[in-house]
């Protein structure tokens, strides 16, 4: 009887040590950023080193600001910029003392940045003047700016391996890359002769025309929603061009933007087809000139996805509810 009794205590005491070693070692392969340094190398080439996973953050970046709330660490911001729209009205919130203003789009306050002694910040490019600066008062910065579907993608996953939010950004990213998955099936199973050609204009002033060019997000988005963009050969992100151009070209689609808070750069739509020589473009003869909400078009982030199903159900309305 006592040895069956030694029997049973040492089974027990086995498979208590057993459950010990698999809940450290789960917590250890679950939790990876808990423990040591996060290593993250940015859009620019930086690599930033994270002795903890950050608790206080600022996004000087609009298209990341909604990242941060999607995978589940917009507790953590502590500062955005005037800019920010998204995923919540940050202007009433700097009103009500709920979030401090960061500074502009592309004039971050450095002295509102020391006051909140972030440990991490996230940017765009279009700060590089002042990265320098910032990184030199102690604090490390990552940017961040995608051209490419896959960029985005690759941006969240970087951001969630930056703020300890690894496996929620990965799910996040599947939910995206299904839902482009399903526009382009949708295309390739409608075995769709020839691709529309694209035009997207992105400004229009008196020294010319503005467009999106083979480097840019956009040019990407539209390939994955069926179409060819006009100026896809053209290596700048966002290339000058000329009416005689798009005359040249003769796109079979055209898209404008709307702007926020403002006209937009072109007038009206039938300003747009009353432009000298535009009546041969086939976009103007056929009426494929669409107007685009640029609240959704107008950075390269959470909804990726639903701006390539947008611009597909432009393309090809016979698919899509437009």
């Amino acid at each position: 009887m006592k040895s069956k009794i030694i029997i049973i205590i040492a089974v027990i005491a086995i498979l208590l040590s057993a459950s010990i070693i698999y809940a450290f070692y789960y917590s250890q392969t679950n939790n990876p950023q808990e423990e040591g340094v996060i290593k993250i190398v940015d859009s620019e080439g930086y690599e930033t080193s994270l002795d903890a996973v950050p608790q206080k953050i600022i996004s000087l970046a609009p298209s990341v600001t909604p990242i941060l709330y999607e995978i589940g660490v917009g507790d953590k911001v502590i500062g955005v910029t005037s800019y920010d729209d998204a995923p919540y009205n940050f202007t009433a919130w700097f009103e009500a003392g709920n979030m401090t203003c960061a500074g502009g789009y592309s004039t971050p306050n450095l002295e509102a940045i020391a006051s909140l002694n972030p440990d991490l910040i996230f940017s765009t490019n279009i700060n590089d003047p002042y990265i320098p600066n910032i990184r030199d008062l102690g604090y490390k910065v990552i940017v961040v700016g995608p051209n490419s579907v896959d960029g985005v993608f690759q941006t969240i996953d970087l951001i969630g391996k930056a703020t300890g939010a690894e496996n929620n950004a990965a799910a996040f990213v599947d939910s995206l890359s299904d839902k482009i998955d399903r526009v382009e099936q949708k295309i390739a199973e409608a075995n769709i002769a020839e691709k529309p050609t694209v035009y997207y204009e992105v400004w229009c002033d008196s020294s010319g025309l503005m467009t999106a060019g083979g480097s840019s997000w956009i040019s990407d988005v539209i390939s994955k929603a069926g179409g060819i963009n006009l100026f896809a050969n053209e290596t700048q992100e966002y290339p000058n061009t000329s009416s005689e151009v798009i005359i040249e070209l003769n796109p079979d689609v055209m898209l404008f933007p709307t702007s926020m808070g403002s006209d937009p750069s072109y007038g009206t739509i039938e300003e747009v087809k009353a432009r000298g020589g535009w009546s041969v473009i086939n976009a103007v003869k056929n009426n494929r000139i669409y107007v685009l909400d640029e609240d959704i078009l107008n950075e390269p982030g959470v909804r990726i996805a639903d701006q390539v199903e947008i611009i597909a159900s432009c393309l090809f309305p016979q698919l899509f509810n437009s």
